[in-house]
């Protein structure tokens, strides 16, 4: 610990100050605010100030606006908002993109963008963009990340005539944090889209070559003396779903609410009250063979939104609430003659809440805390029907905590905290760390890592592990490099509120890429990155593997055709460590060498593809993996449009496991994988209001096994075996989802759901696509309509009604 500090002072003592030269824009206090509706002629706009002279952000860098498309803004505000006025003028007003979509989806349309920084601190926008059809979208932007999946409530209209299209934003304090002073200094930047062309403007310059976007917002000044509302929303909800199963129905019926509060200026509350996640979107499955979790994308509203602070450090993934329960009874723990009658496969989240903001000195600050229900199985006695119960699951409570402080418009220190606590002698879990992101001021050179351990009380036993990671890159300038290195002791375990794959490694990682900044006389951008890797166990320190590579990303400049792809390789042999699912014993597997390319046409045009193969071999080996995917997509005007995606993979001769013996002995087998993914979304917008949506996905996937297996020796290789058993696995996942999405009001939803969805698991492998469908359609269809209503309320406005 003690180098560390030392190299963060030698880091620090070569620091370079760099002046930017930004731009001002001084607003004015209205005592009547504008009417928005998209013409520009209210008093309020008279005489203020204007932001003009945008340069462009991509694919050039500082080049003038085209006299033809120059763009103005106004901005004016009172004490409940801040209010934009825009005139983007377009020489070829007639031929601008206008394809609909709803709530922050881009489709193919121009946009205008308000980048708000009301802390001026250079990391944390708020993003509010308004595209040309008069669609929304909103967005929390940090460093590296864009979270469209914030949502707040603000007013915009658009109106088009023969020379421009013309923009007015009211967007009110409530959707803003910003500190509590009386003369308010904001960074701010505006944005604008011409989707024909593909260009992009700013207001004041991005130097795309060094630091982020943040860090180049203009100066807004003239607030002072602003005294917001009360920040508090409601927004109950009432929903019913009636769904049939195998000759069952069930009606469901729920009430809820989420509630927003603004504790400060500077801090919100988020809760949510009985919550129903019903229509949740389901989720890409796909068979498992390996001896990793899979991990799937966060899909419930309320886990989804600002939680910028809490992705810190990668240890808190949402799922684990109210995933499946951290315990199950087994069949060999039954009596005689009792059956399961019932074992819940899901935990029933009762609560949530967080809070989160940050301090005008750059502190943010992030709790989350989450209660789950007590959930049982319920077991009966076949001759005397009496039901006990076993607890899987009981009351249990997550929290997580962020302490993240911000300086220098570019750097930050942080530390996170997880906890899981479980009533009664059940597994309890706490894991930290202090992180660091640290980058000079000449956004040069950067040094990233941290360090952290977890605490794991399973039943009165006691487990203690640690990680470290540490990164130092250049990173501005054509060229740019990285080395890193990731630990993780056999012990770490940051599962119960986090994801992670394995433990007990020391991985070594380097990078060094050449990229463009500037067109070229073929290509609007291209990057090429060289890499090499080496693995190792942590203990006992031995080499596991390595890789060695190249990636290309390619954007032409004529026909805007985007490919790319890599080459990589394996050196030698590798040493795995997790495929026997035994401790302190590997597989032995030959080096390897794959490719994968890619490219992806001109989404500008009613028909588009994306396409992309892979291929690896062993080598010296007769296993050889091929996936490709093709996805067509076609807009049939600007309301109506369709994405088709066909996948099909193949691995054939692969050794995986199979079973381990009570007599300790591990049996591989040698298998043909298939899967055949086929998938269709469609869209149908009536208006930016309301849309029909459309999402079908069949996954199939038959493994058929070789009547050879083999034992796994202790020198990690394989030998053959007298062993014969039945593995083959067919495997069936069919999902379809029509919706129809209404926002009746600003903030308000209606949506209606159909939803039909067939599993199937079985051995019959052999069977060929047709056959296999109408296996698939033998098993009993869940069928599912629901209806959820969501109504927001604003209590200012809530409050004039009483």
């Amino acid at each position: 610990m003690k180098n560390f500090f030392w190299l963060f002072a030698i880091f620090y003592s070569i620091l370079i100050s760099a002046q930017e030269n930004k731009k001002n824009l001084i607003t004015r206090r209205v005592t009547t605010p504008p009417k928005i509706d998209g013409v520009l002629n209210d008093d309020a706009w008279f005489g203020a100030q204007i932001a003009k002279d945008f340069v462009m952000f991509r694919p050039g860098n500082g080049d003038k606006e085209y006299p033809g498309k120059k763009t103005e803004v106004k901005v004016v505000y009172d004490d409940e908002a801040i209010y934009f006025g825009a005139f983007l003028y377009d020489d070829d007003i007639k031929n601008i993109a206008f394809e609909s979509a709803t709530r922050d989806n881009f489709a193919q349309v121009d946009w205008f963008g308000i980048m708000l920084n009301p802390l001026n601190d250079g990391q944390n926008d708020t993003e509010f963009f308004i595209q040309a059809t008069g669609n929304q979208g909103d967005a929390k932007a940090t460093i590296n990340n864009e979270d469209f999946s914030w949502n707040s409530v603000w007013e915009s209209a658009v109106k088009l005539d023969d020379e421009k299209w013309v923009v007015e934003v009211k967007i009110p304090y409530s959707a803003l944090r910003f500190s509590n002073q009386e003369i308010q200094t904001w960074g701010l930047n505006f944005h604008r889209r011409i989707q024909n062309t593909k260009e992009q403007f700013v207001w004041n310059p991005i130097d795309k070559t060094k630091g982020n976007i943040q860090q180049y917002a203009g100066i807004l000044k003239g607030i002072s003396n602003i005294s917001p509302p009360i920040r508090l929303s409601f927004s109950p909800y009432s929903s019913i779903a009636f769904t049939t199963y195998d000759g069952e129905n069930e009606v469901n019926t729920s009430l809820g609410m989420d509630v927003k509060y603004g504790i400060s200026e500077s801090f919100t509350l988020d809760a949510t009250l009985i919550p129903d996640f019903g229509q949740t979107a389901f989720d890409d499955v796909t068979l498992n063979l390996g001896p990793f979790e899979q991990q799937y994308s966060e899909k419930r509203a309320f886990f989804t939104e600002g939680t910028e602070l809490f992705s810190k450090g990668n240890l808190f993934y949402s799922r684990r609430v109210g995933n499946s329960p951290s315990t199950y009874v087994e069949e060999e723990e039954l009596l005689e003659n009792e059956e399961i009658l019932e074992a819940p496969s899901n935990v029933k989240m009762l609560n949530a809440l967080k809070i989160s903001g940050r301090t005008k000195n750059g502190l943010g600050i992030g709790f989350f805390n989450a209660i789950t229900e007590k959930t049982v199985t319920r077991i009966q006695d076949k001759n005397t029907q009496e039901v006990r119960e076993v607890i899987t699951e009981p009351f249990a409570n997550y929290n997580v905590l962020v302490l993240d402080q911000q300086f220098n418009k570019n750097s930050s220190v942080s530390f996170i905290n997880t906890n899981v606590f479980r009533e009664g002698s059940f597994r309890d879990a706490n894991v930290s760390a202090l992180l660091f992101d640290l980058t000079n001021k000449a956004n040069i050179f950067k040094i990233e890592g941290g360090i952290g351990m977890s605490y794991i009380n399973e039943f009165g036993e006691k487990t203690n592990g640690f990680f470290t990671d540490i990164a130092f890159r250049e990173i501005s300038g054509n060229w740019q490099w990285g080395i890193e290195h990731h630990l993780e002791d056999k012990k770490f375990n940051k599962n119960d509120l986090g994801f992670q794959r394995r433990n007990n490694f020391s991985n070594f990682e380097s990078y060094i890429s050449y990229r463009i900044f500037e067109p070229t006389e073929k290509f609007d951008d291209y990057r090429i990155t060289f890499w090499a890797d080496l693995d190792y166990l942590y203990k006992p320190n031995k080499y596991t593997s390595n890789s060695v590579g190249v990636n290309y990303n390619f954007y032409t400049k004529k026909t805007k055709l985007a490919f790319g792809g890599n080459f990589q390789t394996i050196i030698g042999n590798e040493y795995d460590y997790y495929e026997p699912r035994v401790e302190n014993r590997y597989y032995k597997k030959p080096g390897r060498i794959a490719s994968n390319q890619w490219i992806s046409t001109d989404y500008r045009k009613k028909f588009a593809i994306d396409a992309n193969i892979f291929i690896s071999k062993r080598i010296n080996d007769d296993n050889y993996f091929i996936n490709t995917g093709f996805s067509p997509r076609f807009r049939v005007n600007d309301k109506l449009s369709f994405v088709y995606q066909l996948e099909y993979s193949k691995d054939t001769n692969d050794k995986g496991y199979v079973n381990d013996l009570e007599d300790g002995t591990i049996i591989f087998g040698k298998r043909d994988t298939k899967s055949i993914t086929n998938a269709i979304s469609g869209k149908y917008n009536f208006s930016i209001k309301s849309a029909l949506n459309l999402t079908f996905r069949h996954y199939w996937s038959p493994v058929e096994y070789k009547t050879q297996f083999y034992l796994l020796e202790e020198d990690g290789i394989l030998t053959e075996s007298d062993y014969t058993a039945n593995h083959d696995i067919n495997y069936n996942i069919w999902n379809f989802d029509l919706s129809y999405t209404w926002e009746f009001a600003p903030g308000s939803q209606l949506v209606a759901l159909y939803r039909n969805s067939i599993f199937n698991e079985d051995d019959l492998s052999h069977l060929k696509f047709k056959e296999n469908l109408d296996n698939l359609f033998k098993e009993p269809v869940v069928n599912n309509i629901s209806l959820k209503l969501i109504y927001y309320l604003d209590y200012n406005k809530l409050k004039t009604w009483l």
